[in-house]
């Protein structure tokens, strides 16, 4: 039995089949990988389903402003070294200032903190006690602080090593999704590995406020942020 909570006109009115994902995702890492191997003009190659061409301007723009391509739509050398990371172009590029501003023990934490869901919890039921909890771990400066501290949190837990059971009580306690923060723990140590792996060294002691937003600007805003921090 199917409950559909819509009215079936509407339902008919939907397209059969969901957009394949190349007209639904950025094209900036497609973009970028082409260019890498040398395919030619994504707009000439014969895709099965091809982008729009707003699309490819999208994808264009998007690495313009990470400083990926220059003006000739070239890539630059951030360009060919964000083709070798297998990762969203934004969350590549930050890894990239991050090791240029000596702060990638934090930003590896924040860019796999992006690619998950919240791992924090605020029930309706119980979203003062949610508050009130979360603002133990809050970082006044920075969401993005908020996260490395929440982080050390989380894994002066893990190193505690306590049962599943005992922390996934704690972490409830905390309003803290167990699911996520495995998830979040993961993504961390694909990344970490990564690094690793182009010989990125982690910064032996913690990066300032500054660097860690150099970082982030880098990747959220592009050739933009830099202008600003200049």
């Amino acid at each position: 039995i199917c409950i559909r909570l819509y009215a079936e006109d509407d339902f008919a009115k939907r397209p059969r089949f969901t957009d394949p994902e190349i007209l639904r995702a950025s094209l900036a890492s497609v973009i970028l990988r082409m260019k890498s191997l040398g395919l030619g003009d994504v707009a000439d190659f014969p895709f099965v389903e091809p982008p729009t061409g707003r699309a490819i301007a999208d994808g264009m723009q998007l690495l313009a402003e990470l400083n990926a391509v220059d003006e000739r739509n070239e890539l630059t050398p951030v360009g060919r070294e964000l083709a070798r990371l297998p990762l969203d172009p934004r969350v590549a590029r930050m890894l990239l200032a991050a090791r240029d501003q000596n702060c990638i023990s934090e930003m590896l934490v924040i860019a796999a903190a992006l690619s998950v869901q919240d791992p924090r919890e605020r029930p309706l039921e119980a979203q003062e006690a949610a508050d009130q909890a979360h603002r133990r771990h809050a970082d006044d400066r920075s969401d993005f602080l908020t996260l490395v501290k929440l982080w050390h949190f989380v894994q002066e837990r893990v190193g505690h090593k306590k049962s599943n059971r005992k922390l996934t009580e704690e972490l409830r306690s905390q309003f803290l999704s167990p699911r996520r923060v495995r998830e979040w723990n993961d993504v961390h140590g694909q990344l970490a590995a990564l690094a690793g792996e182009h010989g990125w060294r982690l910064n032996p002691t913690p990066a300032t406020f500054e660097q860690v937003h150099a970082a982030l600007l880098a990747g959220l805003l592009g050739n933009l942020g830099c202008r600003v921090l200049d």
